[in-house]
């Protein structure tokens, strides 16, 4: 079974991450579980799709990283585990805590105490994306003679794509919005709800971001050469930037 060698091999990397991983994706199958249950909407979509994305999401990073610090030697694994579980969780548990109440997580800042735990979302987020600079650059400055080099290739091109779209979630958190040229909200695609009237920079965010899982995937399987893995990243990367910039001319990407 492949899953289950994938899951094995992927606990004996990492037991912390992967751990936490599989708590993030088992909560982002309830909250969209919960999409079906509870009729609680803001801005117009069902509250319980945010929390959904972010469990999937940080779910899905954490078994990433687990995945590629095991190559990094000398690395201090322990302590990326604990500050990744730390922040992030913090995260997807506000994000939750305010779903159930009907109150928005991200650019909340009717208070000064959502005001502050905004902020800090802020923080731990550019946190983790620091720290995942900090591995890209080990992977840059170390060889790793056991591996082919277009997978190591894309696994650098992956992290560099990563961090710039990551870091591009502070363009929506600067205006208070992930809407351009009109409300949020207003019954976007299907899940995503990425809106289908106006610009979204949530776009770019998601293409940008999951880059370090599809890059690496495709080296491994399918491309196996420098020069293919170089031009399907430079690709990748113009598509991302494509989106970012049709989201801030107040273009949807799919009307």
């Amino acid at each position: 079974m492949i899953l289950t060698s994938f899951l094995s091999e992927l606990k004996s990397r990492n037991e912390l991450l992967f751990y936490f991983g599989l708590v993030c994706i088992v909560s982002g199958i309830v909250f969209l579980l919960l999409t079906r249950w509870s009729g609680l909407l803001l801005d117009e979509v069902n509250v319980w799709y945010k929390p959904f994305k972010f469990a999937m999401s940080i779910g899905i990073y954490c078994w990433t990283m687990a995945w590629y610090c095991s190559y990094l030697p000398q690395f201090n694994t322990k302590l990326f585990s604990w500050f990744t579980v730390v922040a992030l969780g913090f995260e997807i548990v506000y994000i939750a805590l305010q779903a159930a109440k009907g109150q928005r997580s991200h650019f909340n800042t009717s208070t000064p105490t959502y005001a502050a735990l905004f902020a800090l979302m802020g923080i731990a987020a550019s946190a983790v994306t620091l720290y995942t600079a900090y591995v890209g650059v080990l992977f840059f400055s170390n060889t790793f003679p056991d591996l082919p080099e277009h997978y190591i290739l894309a696994i650098r091109w992956s992290i560099i794509i990563f961090v710039i779209f990551s870091f591009e979630g502070a363009l929506m958190g600067g205006r208070l919005s992930h809407t351009i040229g009109g409300p949020d909200g207003n019954h976007g695609i299907p899940i995503l709800n990425w809106s289908r009237k106006f610009g979204d920079p949530r776009v770019a965010h998601f293409i940008g971001m999951h880059a370090l899982q599809l890059l690496p995937f495709v080296a491994w399987y399918f491309l196996k050469n420098n020069i293919a893995v170089n031009i399907l990243a430079v690709a990748y990367l113009l598509l991302a930037t494509i989106t970012l910039v049709q989201a801030l001319n107040g273009k949807p990407f799919l009307r």
